[in-house]
């Protein structure tokens, strides 16, 4: 079965989603971007570390936020967070270090919001017998597929983002959402089964 790198193109291709351009992260009236404590040579390892993982977190906060001004808000804030705090950085993977900050930052937006329901744990662990790259396939439709996944419950959403856009790991999400990778396994699992259910519908099956 083909994994997700077709829903991943096409997104790419989509006007309304990662494609569109972020603002230039906001310089300070020192110079630099928030008038960074970083040496030189750490300024360097940033930009050649971080940087180049923008557009994904655009991407990630997009589908968060579902409202583009608000996810270049949230990107540009976790941007010059992830900045300040690079001299902590210990190594290891840095797009997930940069996506638990972006997550941070969009939940720091949204305080005071409903919490959000854990799926019950004994779900059935995820399927690659009929996954949302087969819906995909068969629905044709990359706005359809696009408006599926952002009507997912948040931590469904979240999840289903990072592993089948971003294909990161289990760890790796549970790392960036501070949940145990059962229960990441458990929400992916749900949110398979809501998006295939959602197209499904839309499609008149």
């Amino acid at each position: 079965m083909a994994r997700i790198l077709q829903f991943r193109t096409a997104r790419a291709k989509t006007p309304d989603a990662a494609a569109t351009p972020v603002r230039p992260l906001r310089r300070a009236a020192g110079g630099g971007p928030d008038a960074s404590p970083l040496s030189a040579a750490e300024a360097q390892r940033f930009r050649s570390l971080v940087l180049p993982h923008l557009d994904a977190a655009y991407g990630f906060a997009r589908y968060l936020a579902k409202d583009p001004s608000l996810a270049e808000d949230i990107v540009q804030e976790a941007f010059l967070k992830a900045l300040r705090g690079f001299g902590g950085f210990r190594g290891g993977d840095p797009r997930s270090w940069l996506f638990a900050i972006v997550r941070t930052t969009w939940l720091s937006t949204t305080r005071g919001a409903s919490a959000w329901a854990d799926p019950e744990e004994t779900e059935a662990l995820p399927s690659e017998d009929d996954t949302p790259e087969a819906a995909l396939l068969r629905q044709g439709d990359v706005q359809t597929v696009r408006g599926a996944v952002e009507a997912l419950p948040e931590p469904f959403r979240e999840t289903l983002v990072l592993r089948e856009l971003e294909e990161l790991s289990y760890r790796q999400i549970a790392e960036i959402t501070s949940a145990p990778i059962g229960t990441v396994m458990s929400r992916l699992s749900r949110a398979r089964q809501m998006l295939l259910a959602a197209l499904s519908e839309g499609d008149g099956r």
